[in-house]
């Protein structure tokens, strides 16, 4: 029973077994559970980080080391521990890469403020220290950030490569044509605003079949769509192909008010079948003065349209889904029509072919070889469900990543070279701002490190010596860009070796860190809350009955 004492009388808050955790005890419980979400997906940070193992109760299994993944899968009970989940699925949102980086870092944001804490240092000074490290470090982070042009594709090729090395994706050649075919597809569907370039995500489609390698993944210049071509008599093959989008039924259409058909005779039952018919041959006969030889419908088409379609030659697909006609739309030009009186010549798109091809033994329809596409399809392919599942999350996180880059136009030195930067700079601002606050900005400045820290002992190295190395050539001249060489075991130039990052991810994952770290030191006192049952009916008859029965 959650109790206070008033004037030496017990003051009752909690009805008898309600869980509450107060002041220090809170935020101890808190830190320690935000810790332990980090460090669950520590190890997997970097080119030689570990895979983790997800196995549903249904015994599905999930490996890899995307750290939105694994938080994702994981099944978490603790309201802190979803905190951190939401930080890392916020980061995969906004920019796509960095969520294994940012849950490490608020992690570690935590276990500072902890001994500040236990030091005697008040939370509300600790979050505000907090705040003005995260200010400076972007700061810091603009200052050392180097423009980058989309034209600059050998840089746009070495940040996908270090967005990909943290995946068991393949060998190098196989990672840097991957990253190839990705940065191609970007480029498609980017579109100039003044000085600036926007990508959608969303006309980047991810198409994948089990079976084959991953040397057999490619870009397909216009839409992949998995459906078949809706008749067997219909071509299957169509050069130079004249497209007609449509949001229509080819079919028979209910009557939207009630009405009641009478049929006495046989002749009349025959005369309302040779209509339904004439209307459906209506119908094909606009589609084919429209000039189309392939159709793509949202929705169905009567078994006697297609095989009227079949006789003019013109191939259909029906039941597409929306989002895969507007990407149609976009890499043929067709306009989307919604009446067949409307359809014409003006609507039609273009295709160099449109196919139906057998793959892993279901049919799909390929339209490819488009003028200028602002839709394309990565098709990827791999032997297993478990690694064509990790090859589409390692490209999603080339897509952020290499979106990032080419939207905000800045990237920084990897490796962990930029966060003993930001480390110094926060140190050498802790002296400047003085009382209480510098130690959290020192902290803070302790914090950036683990990323450092972590790839070296990913690497098998000793972490300490990694660091002081690093401290010490960052004083020196030009010694800026070293980070940690994972490859060689050591400390080496980033900007030689081509590890680059974008800032946007760098800036995401400092602020939503900081944010968190704030969010959970300022919790004091947990309660648990009463549950929303769902209303009952009227008379006060939802919980159970509403006076004593004898």
């Amino acid at each position: 029973m959650a109790e206070n004492q008033l004037n030496g009388q017990q003051v009752l808050l909690l009805p008898e077994g309600a869980s509450r955790v107060l002041g220090r005890d809170a935020q101890r419980t808190n830190i320690a559970v935000a810790v332990a979400v980090a460090s669950a997906v520590k190890t997997t940070l970097g080119p030689k980080g570990m895979d983790k193992m997800l196995v549903s109760e249904l015994g599905d299994v999930v490996i890899t080391n995307d750290g939105a993944t694994i938080l994702d899968e994981m099944n978490v009970e603790h309201p802190i521990a979803k905190i951190m989940v939401d930080i890392a699925k916020t980061q995969d949102k906004e920019v796509g890469d960095g969520t294994t980086s940012v849950v490490i870092l608020a992690g570690e944001l935590l276990k500072g403020a902890g001994d500040l804490l236990e030091q005697g240092i008040h939370a509300t000074t600790i979050v505000k220290g907090y705040k003005m490290a995260a200010e400076k470090a972007t700061s810091l982070l603009q200052q050392k950030a180097r423009k980058l042009s989309p034209e600059d594709e050998a840089t746009l090729q070495k940040i996908a490569l270090v967005s990909m090395g943290s995946k068991n994706i393949g060998n190098d050649d196989t990672k840097a044509k991957l990253t190839k075919l990705v940065i191609k597809a970007l480029k498609q569907v980017m579109e100039k605003n003044g000085d600036k370039f926007t990508i959608d995500h969303d006309f980047v489609k991810i198409e994948k079949k089990v079976g084959g390698s991953i040397d057999d993944t490619q870009l397909i210049n216009g839409v992949l769509v998995d459906k078949e071509v809706s008749h067997p008599g219909m071509p299957k093959s169509l050069p130079n192909a004249k497209i007609a989008l449509l949001d229509v039924a080819l079919e028979i259409e209910k009557t939207e008010t009630d009405a009641r058909i009478e049929i006495t005779s046989p002749e009349q039952m025959q005369a309302f079948l040779h209509q339904e018919e004439v209307i459906l041959k209506d119908m094909v006969a606009k589609i084919k003065k429209s000039g189309a030889n392939a159709l793509f419908t949202q929705k169905g088409i009567d078994d006697v349209a297609q095989h009227y379609l079949a006789k003019e030659g013109i191939m259909a697909v029906r039941r597409v889904k929306k989002s895969d006609i507007e990407k149609l739309s976009r890499a043929t030009g067709a306009r989307i029509v919604t009446s067949l009186d409307d359809l014409g010549a003006q609507d039609m798109g273009f295709a160099g072919m449109v196919e139906e091809r057998k793959i892993s033994g279901e049919q799909m329809v390929f339209v490819e070889k488009c003028k200028d596409p602002k839709s394309v399809t990565l098709f990827l392919r791999a032997g297993s469900t478990q690694v064509l599942d990790e090859l589409e999350r390692a490209l999603n996180d080339v897509i952020g990543a290499i979106s990032s880059v080419i939207e905000d136009g800045k990237y920084v030195i990897g490796g962990g070279s930029i966060e003993v930067d930001i480390s110094d700079g926060l140190r050498a601002y802790a002296g400047d701002v003085g009382g209480r606050e510098q130690l959290a900005i020192q902290k803070f400045a302790d914090a950036c490190e683990v990323i450092p820290k972590t790839l070296s002992e990913s690497a098998g190295m000793d972490a300490i010596d990694t660091l002081v190395q690093l401290r010490s050539k960052h004083k020196g001249q030009g010694g800026d860009v070293y980070g940690v060489d994972i490859m060689k075991n050591a400390i080496g130039d980033m900007a030689r070796l081509g590890v680059y990052e974008p800032m946007l991810v760098k800036q995401q994952a400092l602020l939503s860190a900081s944010e968190a770290a704030e969010i959970i030191l300022r919790i004091d006192d947990m309660i648990s809350s009463k549950s929303k049952a769902p209303a009952g009916p009227p008379g006060g008859m939802g919980g159970g009955m509403g006076g004593e029965m004898e």
